[in-house]
Parts: C-alpha cells; sequence; structure tokens
C-alpha cells in the first residue's frame, strides 16, 4: 500500500509537471488529482521539489530498464542493438524535453536549481547505460561486427552527441543548424553504425 501511494503521487505529479509547469503545480494540485490529502503527500515527500528529484529518478531508471531488456534480447544482432539504443535514447530526450516544451521557462528554472540532482541522477543513469553499451560492443566484437579500434571511444561520443541533441531540442533550432528534426534518429543510426561497424 506505502508503494503503491507513493508510486501514484510521482505519477500524479509527472503528468501535472507536464501539463501545468512545476511552477504552475502545488502541493494541493498533487493531492487533488491523486485523491490524497496534504498531509498524506507530506508523509512520502517535504517538498515539491522532492517529488521533482523521484519524477527523475523514476525515468532514469524506467530508461536504463528498458535498455538492459532491449540488450538481453538474443534474436537481434548488435548492430541492431546499437539502434534500438540510440532510438530508446533520442526518445527519451523527446519526450524530457519536447513533451515539456510548452514549458521551456519552467524546465530552464528547474534545471538551474536542480542541477546538482539532475547531474547526480544522470550519472548514475549514465554508468548503467555505459555498462549496457559494452556489452553490446563486446558481443559485437566477438561476432566480428564492429571494429575494436572504432568502438574504442564509441561512449563519450556517444554522451557528448546526446548531451548536444538535448540542447538542441530544448532551443528548437534544428532548422537554424540545417537539420531535419524528423530524419535524426535516422542519421544517428548511420554515423554511428558506419563508424564502428567492419
Amino acid at each position: 500500500m506505502v508503494v503503491k501511494t507513493r508510486e501514484k503521487l510521482i505519477d500524479v505529479a509527472r503528468q501535472l509537471f507536464a501539463h501545468k509547469g512545476i511552477e504552475n503545480t502545488t502541493m494541493s494540485d498533487i493531492a487533488n488529482a491523486s485523491d490524497k490529502g496534504r498531509r498524506t503527500i507530506y508523509t512520502y515527500f517535504k517538498s515539491k521539489k522532492e517529488i521533482y528529484n523521484a519524477v527523475i529518478e523514476r525515468e532514469s531508471e524506467q530508461l536504463v530498464s528498458k535498455l538492459r531488456v532491449m540488450a538481453s534480447r538474443s534474436d537481434i544482432t548488435p548492430s541492431e542493438k546499437i539502434a534500438l539504443f540510440i532510438d530508446l535514447r533520442v526518445d527519451v530526450i523527446i519526450d524530457s524535453i519536447v513533451q515539456y516544451h510548452d514549458g521551456s521557462a519552467m524546465l530552464r528554472s528547474l534545471f538551474m536549481r536542480n542541477v546538482k540532482k539532475i547531474e547526480k541522477i544522470r550519472y548514475l543513469a549514465l554508468e548503467k547505460e555505459r555498462e549496457i553499451l559494452d556489452e553490446i560492443v563486446k558481443e559485437g566484437l566477438k561476432t566480428g561486427e564492429f571494429d575494436a579500434e572504432r568502438t574504442r571511444d564509441l561512449f563519450p561520443a556517444v554522451v557528448m552527441m546526446f548531451q548536444g541533441l538535448e540542447l538542441s531540442y530544448f532551443r528548437n533550432n534544428f532548422t537554424q543548424l540545417g537539420l531535419d528534426r524528423d530524419l535524426i534518429k535516422d542519421n544517428i543510426r548511420h554515423h554511428i553504425l558506419s563508424a564502428i561497424t567492419k
């Protein structure tokens, strides 16, 4: 019951943050939308910031879980796993930034105020993503699909690319950069796989 209540509060808060923005969502809003009293919310979370941090942690855990499931599949090749890895990561960027784009000022202020916490969560997820990507690369090297020299610096390149992509989605400057937003995943897949396959 305790876990279900906490999870429900996180779900409700995530939906409200997405639709109203964090600044415009109150603890009362979360209480009303979850059919719980404010006292119940404060039993689980001391503040709205704490609920927001729980939302970020949950989304990070969900991404890592999806990546693990994908990486463990035996019915697809390492190249297909890399392609799915890229798709999942781009989808997370789209979901976390584009979905909230109406509240871009809100996102900016949240990132500024919670940079340390967000970076800590991202770092933990990043280490797990690195392990998953390393497993896929090892599999690709073993099957002869990937070139050992070319995969050596894959992870830092992928991380930097995703950070740049987050910034582009955040700024919505694809046209200025001469990029077709709808072809981003295809382009990333093509370039990464071209770079690492034999």
